[in-house]
C-alpha cells in the first residue's frame, strides 16, 4: 500500500506547518496588495502540494472504489479543527451533487457538531473520544475511514485512523507535515507537502486549502469511477429544487436529443431520477428503467447500450 517513505523526505526539525518562514516576517508592514500577492503566492504552492500528491489520490481513489462497490459500506470522514471541516463539507456535498446516500455518510468530527462552529478546547487530543466514536459508529471492513490533519499528529484524527484498520476498513490519511505518523497509520497516506504557511501554524491557509482540493479531486473522481457522470453530466444530482429541476430537464434534452417537454414529463414519471429519465425518453418504463440502472450498477452506458 502506498505509504510515505521517510528515505525520500529531507528530514526536518520540527513540524513544517508550524515553522516561521523568515522570508514572511515583515508581512504586516507590506501594503495589502503585496499581501494579497503573498498569500496568493501560498495557495498556489497548496495547488503544486496536490499534483505532486496525484498518484497516492489516484490509489485512494482505485482502493476506495473497490471497496464501496462490493458492500454497502460508508464513506467516513474524520479530524479535528479546519481539517475535521473540510472533510464534513466535502461529505455533505455527496448528496445533492451525486445522490450518495446519507446512510452511507459519516463524520467524526473531535467536539461533536458543536465543533462544526466554535473550536472545542481540547477535542482533538482525546484518543479516548476517538475510541469512542468508532464504537459508536460500529465499523466493518466494507467502510472506507478518510482522515485529515494537517500536522499529522492529531490524537484524535490517528486513534480513528488506527481503530478503523484494526476492524478493517480501508484507511486513508491525509497531512501536511514529512513523515507524519497519521500517514504511516494508513493503509494509503497522501502526503500534501505545503511547507511553511505565510502566518506560521495557520493551517487554514496552504494546508487547508491543499486538503480541499485533494477532498475534491478523491471525491469526484470516486463518483467518475463509480458511473454517477454521463457525457460530463452529474447524471445522479438530486434535483431538489427549481433550479436544479430546470438543469435536470436541460441535461436530458442534451443527452437524448428530446425537447423540453419530453425531458420534463419523463423527469416527472421517473420521480426526478435523471438517469431513468433518459431511459424513458428511449422508450423504456419508468419501472422498467430503474431495473435496468439496477441491474448494470447504475452504469447509464451500459444501459443504453443494452436497449439500443
Amino acid at each position: 500500500m502506498s505509504k510515505t517513505d521517510p528515505k525520500t523526505i529531507a528530514p526536518l526539525a520540527g513540524q513544517e506547518t508550524e515553522r516561521r518562514d523568515p522570508k514572511f516576517r515583515d508581512l504586516a508592514k507590506l501594503p495589502n496588495a503585496d499581501v494579497l500577492s503573498t498569500l496568493l503566492a501560498g495557495q498556489q504552492r497548496a495547488i503544486d502540494a496536490v499534483e505532486i500528491a496525484l498518484p497516492a489520490i489516484d490509489q485512494a481513489v482505485v482502493l476506495a472504489k473497490q471497496r464501496l462497490t462490493a458492500g454497502q459500506g460508508r464513506l467516513i470522514y474524520a479530524g479535528a479543527g479546519t481539517s475535521g471541516r473540510l472533510g464534513m463539507l466535502d461529505g455533505v456535498e455527496l448528496r445533492p451533487t451525486f445522490n450518495w446516500p446519507p446512510e452511507r455518510l459519516l463524520v467524526l468530527l473531535a467536539g461533536g457538531n458543536k465543533a462544526i462552529k466554535t473550536a472545542v478546547e481540547g477535542a482533538e487530543d482525546s484518543a479516548k473520544a476517538a475510541r469512542l466514536a468508532t464504537q459508536k459508529a460500529k465499523i466493518t471492513k466494507n467502510d472506507v475511514v478518510i482522515g485529515l490533519a494537517a500536522s499529522g499528529t492529531t490524537p484524535f484524527t490517528r486513534a480513528i485512523i488506527k481503530s478503523a484498520r484494526k476492524h478493517g476498513a480501508l484507511t486513508i490519511a491525509l497531512a501536511n507535515n514529512p513523515g507524519s505518523p497519521l500517514l504511516a497509520d494508513a493503509e494509503v497516506g497522501v502526503f500534501l507537502a505545503t511547507g511553511a504557511e505565510v502566518l506560521a501554524g495557520s493551517t487554514r491557509l496552504a494546508a487547508g486549502t491543499s486538503q480541499k482540493v485533494a477532498l475534491n479531486l478523491f471525491s469526484t473522481c470516486l463518483m467518475v469511477a463509480m458511473h454517477k457522470v454521463h457525457d460530463g453530466y452529474m447524471v445522479d444530482m438530486v434535483a431538489s429544487n427549481d433550479k436544479l429541476r430546470q438543469r435536470a430537464v436541460k441535461m436530458i434534452c442534451a443527452i437524448t436529443g428530446c425537447n423540453e417537454s419530453v425531458a420534463t414529463g419523463a423527469i416527472l414519471a421517473c420521480d426526478s431520477n435523471i438517469k431513468a429519465a433518459i431511459l424513458n425518453v428511449q422508450g423504456v418504463t419508468p419501472k422498467g428503467a430503474l431495473e435496468l440502472l439496477q441491474q448494470t450498477q447504475g452504469n447509464l452506458d451500459q444501459a443504453l447500450n443494452k436497449i439500443r
